[in-house]
């Protein structure tokens, strides 16, 4: 590991991580990216192809990582064949193309789908997580062991610098709508329980089954079936029998999940979940005769993205802080995405979520092939990160996101880089969204695949 990356990811856990200007940092930033791109050019299928294509041959601004960026999409390259019938040695031989560390001994006889596919990964070190898919593909993303302690570390730190809850075991935490079980997922609830949760209270489990990485796979297969018209009919019934009672299930949990909290209301609580879910447990809440005077003063909120295109009140955000008594500097927000290893969380005063310094934003153009440069003050364009804390792939992702990225001081007193709160997708903007170098990127995975 080189020097200057090892110096910006020890700052980890230092309070005052955030106050390091976007000038103090470079010099620092530019070093590790450089040691990064060296350590793992030959290591990474994919980055030594685009390097040798953009005949890159180190990093001496922040603006030259910009050709060995990889898009999001490079993520969900692999051949939908390969899943659809089941072809787990080809699956892996794909999974290598982006993975830091040789992927090696792994038994593929026998595997029954793609959840136990990825606990044979598991079991020699590699960890698989996944996003929704709800589009389109799932994103497979590779992390090590290394990166699942850092996830243990880098969630309480990120969490407790933005909400100001101490780690003191001292909560009850619930969990207010489901979440995908991978690895990341898991290891970060793992950590917060253990950092936030009282152990002798009760524990809370929302019940619905776990969506695994197999469950959001057949969903996304089966949508694609019915979209291109070969789904079979008894495919069809099944699919909406299987939506159906978990629609079911997850409309019965609301109200269930309201009953816990009113009967815990005495005690300290973080609530969890997307802003849909609070808002409908919320309502139950108030339902049922509860609301700001029943609850303890000092309850906290961890809010787990945006709208994800719910309809909601305007007032949606005031009427969830308001039923649970959560105090103003009590609730959190982060920014961050299953392609990064670290979160970005939302300041308390600013508006603005602050950038640690071991991730390098980088502003590029609407196609994603030209840095914006890094000029002082306030700017808007696509968002790319290095998250210089990942370990199992490349540390360089080009995102869907629009973002306005601020270099000038916050209002809560820190210098360090940020993102206003006005985060959009290309995509909800313009119904598309396409990246320059994607489908260059998706070429040379499938030929090196």
């Amino acid at each position: 590991m080189g020097t200057a990356a090892d110096k910006l990811t020890a700052l980890v856990a230092d309070p005052e991580r955030f106050a390091f200007s976007a000038d103090d940092l470079r010099e620092t930033q530019i070093a590790a990216l450089d040691e990064r791109f060296r350590e793992r050019r030959d290591r990474i299928r994919l980055l030594g192809l685009r390097a040798r294509d953009a005949a890159i041959e180190g990093i001496a601004r922040i603006e030259d990582v910009v050709p060995v960026l990889f898009p999001h999409t490079a993520y969900k390259s692999y051949p939908e064949s390969y899943l659809m019938d089941e072809r787990w040695d080809r699956l892996t031989k794909w999974l290598g193309t982006v993975s830091t560390h040789p992927i090696e001994g792994v038994d593929l006889d026998g595997i029954e789908g793609i959840d136990d596919w990825i606990a044979r990964l598991a079991q020699q070190g590699h960890f698989i997580s996944c996003s929704s898919g709800t589009t389109g593909k799932s994103a497979m993303l590779i992390a090590s062991h290394k990166d699942m302690e850092w996830s243990k570390i880098d969630t309480v730190n990120v969490f407790s610098w933005g909400s100001g809850v101490v780690p003191a075991q001292d909560r009850l935490i619930i969990g207010c709508a489901p979440v995908a079980t991978v690895p990341k997922n898991t290891t970060i609830a793992r950590a917060q329980y253990d950092a936030f949760a009282n152990p002798e209270w009760p524990r809370w489990n929302y019940p619905v089954p776990p969506i695994t990485v197999g469950s959001l796979t057949a969903m996304v297969v089966m949508r694609k079936k019915i979209a291109e018209g070969t789904a079979r009919p008894d495919e069809i019934a099944a699919f909406e029998e299987t939506s159906a009672r978990r629609a079911t299930l997850v409309a019965d949990a609301v109200p269930a999940t309201a009953q816990f909290i009113i009967e815990n209301r005495h005690r300290k609580l973080q609530l969890s979940g997307l802003w849909s879910g609070l808002w409908q447990v919320a309502r139950a809440v108030r339902d049922a005769g509860y609301g700001r005077e029943d609850f303890n003063a000092d309850n906290s909120i961890y809010v787990g993205g945006g709208l994800k295109r719910a309809q909601l009140p305007a007032d949606y955000q005031d009427y969830v802080f308001e039923t649970f008594n959560i105090p103003a500097d009590r609730h959190f927000q982060n920014y961050s995405m299953q392609e990064l290893n670290s979160g970005m969380p939302k300041c308390r005063e600013g508006g603005r979520y602050h950038v640690p310094p071991w991730i390098v934003p980088v502003l590029l153009d609407k196609s994603g092939d030209e840095a914006l440069g890094s000029a002082s003050g306030e700017r808007e364009g696509r968002a790319a990160f290095f998250d210089l804390s990942l370990d199992g792939r490349w540390g360089g992702v080009i995102t869907g996101d629009r973002i306005s990225l601020d270099c000038s001081p916050c209002a809560c007193g820190n210098h360090g880089p940020s993102i206003r709160d006005d985060i959009v997708r290309y995509a909800d903007l313009e119904g598309d969204d396409k990246i320059g170098c994607a489908g260059t990127v998706d070429a040379y995975v499938r030929g090196v695949a």
